[in-house]
């Protein structure tokens, strides 16, 4: 089994970069035998070689990555780690009542997994906070986004406040928003110090970690697996994918899942006086009313005081995007952050990025044993750390052999639905994407 596509990632991990040099993990170099080979080192991966830990404390483990921990679309992700429902591909978020209460339990299970391990592993306080977050709108229309998903929340018995302009700007300092819906239940992360902060956690639990050790090659034999990487090879009886949307690049759930890649800038630190023009309170993170707008986080903590804006999409079926995409994306940045924050007129970005995302027509994960001994657990659709942390511990206690209700459930989710035909696909999404970000207007 080739692997088709190695992992491409535009731009420098900036939630990585604002960091002091972090430890470093080996190569894998030689031959070696392991009883359990996770690849990937992203939510699920992480996620997974704990729950793992947890339920064979005497197996060895192994923890591979392509990439250096944190460098990969773990250290690109935003940070929210939402616990509501968060349709990408609908309008205010919601979707069917039973079906969201279901995905709010199962994301507030990854949270409480996380908040285990931060209490176990001894976090920095920054890497996992748990502060909720605000839907802000831009618009009347993104208004009315929030009114419909706060009357869902309601009917799903949810804690929400909805916000007005004044409590906005007093929140973020800016006059731009109309309005926000808060909800109490996110946890924000520093996503690198997090992938940093799990790992070290791991490796002190006697896991063994490899980076920058990608994997080109996947045999069976009679009843091993055999994992080969540029300078070394693994032997092990069972394999888990934690690679999100790369489990397609491994030949599975090939014409079902849907590449794209999301775009971010950070600004430099914000000095005194310019904290001081913007005001509002010290950190806050707001994802866009209308899901095709922009999400943008204040940050004060070991890399400074600075703002974080993502917004723009890509489609990429090749999972490879260009330095040209970021810094198109990224002119596109600029004008969102100076018209929220004009006051800021002679801040800089700092940094630049793109990060894959994965999602499927009807918003199943790429789940399940797909050979005999080889798990995966990918196609997180817009929650990477949420549900990607769950999707991780339940691939493990899949491989495992265990049974759960929690299990039962989320393996029993049906396959991710078939794509159409791949021209028809890339003009259809690539038109979808477009008219969101025309429709989006403010927001954006």
């Amino acid at each position: 089994m080739k692997v088709s596509h190695l992992p491409h990632d535009p731009g420098p991990a900036a939630w990585d970069s604002i960091l002091p040099q972090g430890p470093h993990y080996p190569k894998l170099e030689g031959a070696q035998t392991t009883d359990w080979l996770i690849i990937g080192a992203g939510f699920a991966g992480l996620a997974a070689a704990r729950r793992l830990r947890q339920l064979h404390p005497t197996d060895i483990i192994t923890l591979l990555d392509a990439r250096a921990i944190a460098e990969g679309p773990v250290g690109r992700n935003s940070g929210f780690m939402i616990d509501l429902p968060h349709n990408l591909v609908s309008e205010d978020y919601a979707g069917a009542l039973d079906k969201d209460r279901a995905e709010a339990g199962q994301n507030r299970d990854a949270i409480s997994f996380v908040a285990a391990a931060a209490q176990d592993y001894g976090f920095t306080p920054e890497t996992f906070v748990r502060s909720g977050k605000v839907n802000a709108a831009a618009t009347q229309k993104g208004t009315r986004h929030n009114h419909d998903y706060a009357a869902h929340l309601k009917k799903m018995g949810e804690a929400h406040e909805l916000l007005d302009a004044t409590q906005m700007q007093g929140l973020c300092g800016s006059g731009y928003y109309h309005s926000g819906l808060y909800t109490p239940g996110t946890a924000m992360l520093q996503p690198a110090l997090f992938a940093r902060e799990m790992a070290s956690g791991l490796a002190a639990d006697g896991v063994q970690i490899f980076e920058g050790s990608p994997v080109t090659d996947l045999s069976r034999g009679a009843s091993t697996w055999t994992a080969t990487t540029p300078d070394g090879r693994l032997e092990t009886p069972k394999i888990i994918l934690t690679v999100n949307g790369h489990v397609e690049s491994f030949g599975f759930f090939r014409r079902r899942l849907m590449h794209i890649f999301l775009y971010a800038s950070m600004t430099r630190p914000l000095d005194s006086s310019e904290q001081r023009l913007l005001g509002g309170e010290s950190v806050w993170g707001f994802t866009p009313a209308d899901p095709m707008g922009t999400t943008v986080r204040k940050i004060n903590g070991i890399g400074g005081t600075r703002i974080v804006i993502r917004n723009r999409v890509t489609w990429d079926p090749s999972r490879k995007a260009g330095a040209d995409a970021v810094s198109e994306m990224g002119r596109s940045h600029s004008r969102s952050f100076h018209a929220r924050f004009p006051m800021l007129a002679n801040v800089e970005m700092a940094y630049r990025w793109g990060g894959l995302l994965c999602l499927s027509r009807n918003g199943s994960s790429a789940f399940g044993e797909v050979e005999p001994g080889l798990y995966a657990a990918g196609c997180q659709n817009g929650l990477g750390a949420a549900r990607g942390t769950y999707s991780g511990m339940m691939v493990a206690e899949l491989a495992g052999g265990g049974s759960s209700d929690a299990l039962a459930e989320f393996a029993a989710q049906p396959m991710p639905s078939r794509l159409p035909p791949r021209p028809i696909a890339s003009l259809g999404a690539k038109a979808v994407l477009r008219w969101g970000e025309i429709k989006a207007r403010r927001e954006l």
